[in-house]
């Protein structure tokens, strides 16, 4: 694991505020996220990451990793809970579905030979029988030589009952942006203004043409062990690529903002106050609510998803996992 801290110097960058820190961490590989003041979103990627606007959130304790292969095995093996991906589909739940797709399952990327239309997810993703956290490409596959590497497949209802168990939460949007910004406010990374410093890769994202060429620059294919690429300036690894990260927040496609007013600026924001309106448009017979994603993953390139930043948000319906998705747990004092 990489120990170095390579964040370039930045005037937004702000200091640790060691003195609110309240004591020991509750638990190991905690990280004190200090409060403050910051500004959330952007205004210049994608449409969904706006109004950038200034919220502030109170102190609270990170999971340094995300949530590993390994622990999430001692969870199971202790409560015996079964994951979304593991149970049984209502076919109510979704209308005009085959029969063959309403089986226990997941969805897997799975790489193309060639270029494909960018337009069309289903060129590289594919519903799997079988996959899990536990079988993450289908019941051939194993997480027997993975167990340091961020568990997979993971619905919504899945990271909560592990946070429950663990003595941890969900971090709130606002929560896990202002820490994967490592105290760089403005940055577009979560290590400085520059994609690799120094001609090095900071996280593990797809280099080449996606999603047919991997040149695997970054020296990874798929997802790598936690604590692959330095930390940020909170010492958390991977809060870009990797895997995406649940958020408690329902999505709406634009931030609510705080209507530009020094005097409205938001105190531990939660997002909207219910499920209503976060359905997705494309798919209006499908009621499923979603909540925000951050911080992309392996599977994010410059050519078709650019989130890789800590101000980029993805809608993902609570009740889907997939082969990029996974989670980390906060505390708060």
């Amino acid at each position: 694991m990489h120990r170095n801290d390579t964040r370039e110097a930045s005037p937004d960058a702000e200091p640790t505020d060691t003195a609110a820190r309240p004591g020991r961490a509750p638990f190991p590989d905690m990280m004190w996220i200090p409060g403050g003041t910051y500004w959330m979103g952007s205004d210049h990627h994608y449409p969904e990451e706006a109004p950038a606007h200034q919220v502030t959130v109170s102190g609270f304790w990170m999971d340094r990793f995300t949530v590993t292969n390994e622990q999430f095995a001692r969870f199971v093996d202790a409560t015996g809970y079964v994951t979304v991906a593991q149970r049984p589909l209502d076919p109510a739940d979704y209308p005009g579905a085959t029969p063959e797709s309403l089986v226990p399952g997941s969805l897997v990327f799975q790489k193309p030979r060639g270029p494909v239309d960018l337009g069309n997810v289903a060129h590289w993703w594919g519903y799997v029988p079988d996959a899990c956290w536990k079988h993450p490409e289908g019941r051939r596959s194993s997480v027997k030589d993975r167990l340091d590497h961020p568990v997979v497949h993971i619905a919504f209802e899945d990271a909560e009952a592990y946070a429950t168990w663990a003595g941890k939460t969900l971090p709130s949007e606002a929560e896990w942006e202002r820490a994967a910004r490592g105290g760089l406010d403005r940055n577009e990374f979560c290590w400085g203004n520059d994609f690799t410093p120094n001609g090095e890769h900071q996280a593990n994202t797809w280099q080449g043409y996606f999603p047919w060429q991997n040149l695997r620059e970054d020296g990874h294919e798929g997802t790598c062990p936690v604590g692959t690429f330095p930390p940020n300036g909170y010492g958390l690894y991977e809060m870009a690529g990797n895997v995406w990260e649940w958020t408690t927040d329902w999505y709406l496609d634009r931030h609510q903002g705080n209507k530009g007013k020094a005097c409205c600026i938001p105190v531990n924001p939660r997002g909207p106050a219910s499920a209503q309106g976060s359905q997705d448009p494309g798919t209006p017979a499908i009621s499923i609510p979603r909540r925000v994603l951050k911080g992309g993953s392996h599977l994010c390139a410059p050519n078709y998803c650019r989130r890789y930043r800590p101000a980029a948000r993805s809608p993902q319906a609570v009740d889907s996992g997939a082969s990029h998705i996974g989670f980390r747990c906060i505390v708060r004092p």
